[in-house]
């Protein structure tokens, strides 16, 4: 193990190739991802209350020299991995199109939601107050130049919510981050939002955007591989009676 994979371990995150990690946060065990460029930093998912965004905060700052995040790619419109957004000052904020009028208008729900779930009624308002909805909408896809790496966001939804959103590091394996479109450490959930007869597609475009020898980093568990989300795929399409 070089030193570098070391340090990332030692803060609980888990190294998945040069400059790109994520980290299991406590709690719902939600992932948080993070690529790192020359010149930029992007965190996919910001936590469930703004104490989970700070410590992100300082984490990243201390795996990248004292660097802060520029960019910040939210997967979807839940509280356990959104409301931490409002601690990263400055940051450019992407989301599916529609996240930017859904989060204030859905501002006392995510509250309620987050409270349902366990977190402190203190914690949940504060971060609800200051929540901050998605500049950049993402209708197909978009490319983000952080550097000397080159990332691409995509909205390959609705599925697990109406605005799901993937990022893609390309490399000598690709790395995909899915949201909760994918996960390994239970069953998908799928809540009011979610519209269960477009999953298994949004699930095939994740397949298609890349491919057979990717890794798969589900928004809650551990990573997978292609064979995995293509199983989930057709539990998904049996659960809800989908072709």
């Amino acid at each position: 193990m070089d030193a570098r994979t070391e340090r990332w371990e030692e803060l609980g995150w888990e190294r998945l190739g040069d400059g790109v990690g994520r980290r299991r946060l406590p709690g719902w065990d939600a992932t948080t991802g993070l690529v790192v460029g020359r010149d930029a930093v992007l965190l996919y998912d910001t936590g469930a209350t703004l104490a989970q965004g700070a410590e992100l905060r300082a984490q990243v700052a201390e795996l990248t020299g004292g660097r802060r995040v520029t960019h910040i790619a939210l997967s979807h419109p839940h509280f356990d991995h959104v409301l931490g957004t409002a601690v990263f000052a400055g940051a450019e904020v992407f989301g599916a199109v529609g996240m930017d009028t859904l989060l204030p208008r859905e501002r006392e729900e995510l509250r309620t939601d987050a409270v349902r779930h366990g977190v402190d009624e203190r914690a949940a308002a504060e971060a609800a107050e200051v929540l901050v909805a998605p500049r950049h909408t993402v209708s197909g896809e978009w490319t983000l130049d952080l550097g000397g790496r080159q990332v691409l966001l995509a909205n390959v939804g609705p599925g697990h919510s109406g605005h799901d959103l993937v990022l893609l590091v390309p490399g000598e394996r690709e790395i995909v981050f899915c949201g909760d479109l994918v996960e390994e450490s239970g069953e998908p959930q799928a809540g009011p939002d979610a519209i269960p007869a477009r999953w298994p597609d949004a699930l095939d475009r994740l397949l298609a955007l890349g491919g057979e020898d990717a890794v798969y980093v589900p928004g809650h568990g551990a990573v997978v591989d292609a064979t995995f989300v293509r199983r989930q795929r057709e539990e998904l399409a049996r659960r809800f009676s989908v072709a």
